[in-house]
């Protein structure tokens, strides 16, 4: 769904991991595998900082390495790319669905777990669809 580029490399005993996209992403592990999972959380950690506090969360770009977020933390993301897409906010999708501040903040917050039918509600306020694929 949406993957970002991480790069491994040696460091000591260990390996450092760190992503292009997300400077604020450093992480490390001591096998080769437990540097990627650590990567992973760590994509995902600052990817739920940035939507907390509404900061901009740039496209992934290429990478040869990438870690996959868990799919309620991409769709948050993905909503946010629409609404910046779009040049909209949140107060802006507020009233086009008709709900509450906190029923909207709630689509954005990393934690909470928004339900498929709200973030349906709010792509088709934005006159995107959910599409989903298993592979």
């Amino acid at each position: 769904m949406v993957n970002y580029p991480i790069h491994i490399e040696p460091d000591g005993d260990g390996y450092l991991v760190t992503c292009p996209d997300l400077p604020e992403v450093t992480s490390d592990g001591a096998t080769m595998e437990a540097a990627f999972a650590n990567g992973a959380d760590a994509v995902d950690e600052a990817l739920a900082g940035r939507l907390d506090e509404f900061l901009d969360i740039p496209q992934p770009s290429e990478g040869d390495v990438t870690v996959s977020v868990p799919s309620l933390t991409g769709l948050k993301v993905m909503l946010y790319w629409e609404l910046r897409d779009q040049d909209l906010c949140r107060a802006d999708l507020m009233e086009a669905l008709g709900w509450e501040q906190n029923q909207v903040d709630c689509l954005f917050a990393p934690r909470h777990m928004t339900r498929m039918d709200q973030f349906d509600a709010a792509f088709e306020a934005l006159g995107k669809r959910v599409m989903m694929k298993v592979t």
